[in-house]
């Protein structure tokens, strides 16, 4: 007499009694803990920040050399390695790692955990962590950089994995790679609210990653507006910035119109960066609700946003600013609070 293991209905009989649970849902705090061993990820851009990557300047910095100034355009620059620096100077290596090490102990003096990831001895540009990945509700989403240089090792193309290990490393889910054609760089991301984010597109960001990005935020109930960027311009983050819940930096010469109208009807106040920092004041970072870190030199803004009762935190962070990047740049949040 045959056994019911022995039978082609065994399975059926046994996993009816065993089925599996899609509830609760991946992002549940509670079930990350459980599988993860911690939360991670963010949900908007001002809760506490809890974890950050960074990667301190090193000898890659050395490749930027004043033989390589070009009149024309002001600025060091190479076209085959793909980077520029806005000066006539070569980088000063020890000072670029001062500041570095200066916005290092403030995150580290208002609680946050720094994690530092390796990056290209090739590549110059690996200190700004930001825009190898974007934070989301239960993970991260890696990014694929514009610049590839000529050869290996050039350019920012390849960041990205040397982020991912770090991921990796410490635990974090990553939720998706973008891939294909798709070019995204976490730049470009700006979260508004827990329902609602907005991405700057331009050369280096193209619809192919956008929808990418979009699949992954429609499963969390999050909407993905998108604000083409002007001209040859980078990123979202020297456009506007997140500082409290209902309050954002702006650059508003450089923004859509309709931008201004989602942030009325999100009833999120925009608050123009004063013109006489040049703009370098919008790339800045919230550490928690209306408390942020901004380059020291922005000595207008600051008052302006002291008076209006945000807490700014100054920096010194002028030779890193000639590498491209600022504060927000060089910050790549792992874990925010929901506060």
């Amino acid at each position: 007499m045959s056994k019911l293991r022995d039978t082609a209905e065994y399975y059926h009989v046994v996993l009816e009694r065993i089925p599996p649970r899609s509830a609760p849902v991946f992002e549940d705090e509670e079930e990350q803990k459980r599988v993860w061993g911690r939360r991670f990820g963010v949900y908007n851009d001002v809760g506490t920040l809890k974890m950050v990557m960074l990667h301190r300047p090193g000898d890659e910095v050395l490749r930027m050399t004043k033989d390589k100034y070009d009149p024309t355009i002001d600025a060091l620059v190479d076209d085959q390695e793909q980077w520029y620096f806005r000066s006539d100077e070569a980088p000063d290596l020890a000072t670029m790692q001062k500041e570095h090490d200066g916005l290092a102990k403030v995150l580290k003096d208002n609680g946050v955990e720094v994690v530092y990831c390796d990056g290209s001895p090739r590549d110059p540009k690996a200190m700004f962590t930001r825009d190898c990945g974007v934070a989301v509700k239960g993970g991260l989403v890696i990014c694929r950089m514009g610049p590839r240089g000529d050869d290996p090792g050039t350019g920012r193309r390849g960041e990205e994995a040397f982020v991912m290990k770090k991921a990796v490393e410490v635990g974090m889910p990553i939720l998706r790679t973008i891939h294909a054609d798709g070019l995204f760089e976490g730049g470009s991301f700006c979260w508004l609210n827990e329902s609602n984010a907005i991405v700057g597109t331009s050369y280096r960001q193209n619809h192919t990653a956008v929808e990418q990005l979009r699949d992954v935020l429609k499963y969390q109930g999050v909407t993905l507006h998108v604000m083409p960027l002007t001209g040859y311009s980078l990123h979202i983050d020297g456009v506007i910035v997140m500082i409290d819940h209902d309050k954002a930096i702006i650059s508003v010469s450089r923004m859509a119109y309709w931008v201004l109208d989602l942030l009325k009807e999100l009833g999120i106040q925009p608050i123009m960066a004063d013109p006489r920092d040049k703009g370098k004041s919008v790339n800045c970072l919230a550490i928690s609700p209306g408390k942020i870190i901004m380059c020291d030199d922005s000595v207008y803004t600051i008052e302006k946003l002291t008076k209006m009762g945000i807490e700014v935190i100054g920096v010194p962070y002028t030779e890193i600013a000639k590498n491209g990047g600022g504060i927000h740049c060089s910050t790549m949040p792992m874990i925010r609070e929901r506060d």
